[in-house]
Order: structure tokens, then sequence, then C-alpha cells
């Protein structure tokens, strides 16, 4: 069953919230991109030794499981899940609808803007020979990251939604699936530990800014005849 709704007062001040955090995590995300900018993409010492460690503790099994993980991370899933997102966010046939096609359209835009980004940076991924799956692309900010951890945002924020503090632990599984996501891109060697960092800044500064205005694109939407 749904929860009541907050009130005015409530819900203004938890936009203000999102938006202030969303403000910070842009701002970290541009920090990040400015230090990787100014080395011309080459990995920090941070970047360099999580990448030996990678290399050197490869079991079959972990590698397999590895690519299991962030096969999740791309391809049509995050998009299912953000539709999905949509559908239990909404509150009636046309605002699940409308919620849907929001989440895909936010979702995708937000992927369309940081390929820009990936290009107009262009860091190098790590060594092709240390390579334990397939990439393709520039490094910064890391797609599977970004694309996991949007959706599961979306989707816990559409758990919470309707189902308020019982949706507690279906969101820590969420967001331990994103952060492993992440993790398998560092650990099969295609992106650097401050790739997948960028991923984690972008996608929150993108959904703290969804939070914040989705209940106004919403009711547009549901509104309009």
């Amino acid at each position: 069953m749904a929860r009541p709704a907050p009130t005015p007062a409530r819900s203004r001040r938890r936009r203000r919230i999102a938006v202030a955090g969303a403000a910070l995590c842009a701002g970290l995300f541009v920090l990040l991109a400015v230090l990787v900018t100014a080395r011309n993409g080459a990995p920090y010492p941070l970047d360099s030794a999580a990448h030996r460690w990678s290399v050197r503790h490869r079991p079959a099994v972990a590698v397999a499981f590895a690519r299991a993980v962030t096969s999740t991370g791309s391809g049509p899933f995050p998009y299912v899940c953000a539709a999905a997102a949509g559908v239990i966010a909404g509150r009636g046939t046309r605002e699940r609808l409308w919620g849907a096609a929001a989440a895909l359209l936010f979702l995708g835009f937000a992927q369309a803007v940081r390929f820009g980004v990936l290009h107009l940076i262009g860091r190098p991924r790590p060594p092709l020979a240390d390579w334990a799956t397939v990439a393709h692309d520039h490094s910064f900010p890391s797609g599977h990251t970004t694309a996991s951890a949007l959706a599961a945002g979306l989707l816990a924020w559409a758990l919470v939604r309707r189902a308020g503090p019982a949706a507690a632990i279906p969101c820590v599984i969420l967001a331990g699936w994103a952060v492993a996501v992440g993790l398998t891109r560092i650990y099969l060697g295609v992106h650097w530990p401050t790739d997948v960092l960028a991923g984690w800044l972008y996608a929150l500064t993108w959904f703290a800014l969804g939070y914040a205005v989705f209940p106004y694109v919403l009711r547009m939407f549901t509104d309009a005849d």
C-alpha cells in the first residue's frame, strides 16, 4: 500500500536538499575531471595500485562472476529497471505510463550527456592486455557504473515512494548492485578507479536533480488533456 504523500513544506525541503546534493556531486565530478585532464588521462597512484591488484588476483570463478555482474550495467537491463521504476512510482494507469516514459527519457538523456563528456575528456583505458572483458570507447566516466547507479537510484526512489521504510532492504540490495557493477569494471581491467568514482558522482548528480524536478514533470504530463 502506498504511504501518505508528504506535506508541501516537507516536499519543498527535500527538493532543496536534493538540489544542494546535486550541486555538491557536480562540483566533485568537475574537480575529478579537471584532475584527470591535468594529467592527460594518466592514472593516479591509487588507479595503478588497484589495477595491478586486480590483474594479479583473477581466479576463473571470480572472473566469470565479475563478467556476469558487469553485464547488467549495460544493454537493456538498466532501461528495464528505469521503466519499472516509473510504473511502480505511478498511482494510476496514466501516471504509470508517463512515469515509465519519463524515467526512460531521463536515463537516456543522462547517458547521452555522459557520452559527450566521455569524448570531451578522451581518457585512455588501461592497457588492452589487462582486459578480462570487452570494452569500447574512452574511459572517463564509466558508462556501466553510471547506468547501473541511475537505474538503481530510480528503482529505490520508486520503492520508497510506494512503500516507505518497508523498502529499506530492497534499496540496500539495489545499492549493492550498483556498487558491484562499478567494482567489476575495475576488477576486469577496463576502467581506472577514478573512472568509476566519476560514474558514481555523475549518476548522483543526475539522480538528485531528477528527484527535485520529477514531481513537476510528472504533474505536467498527467495534468495534460
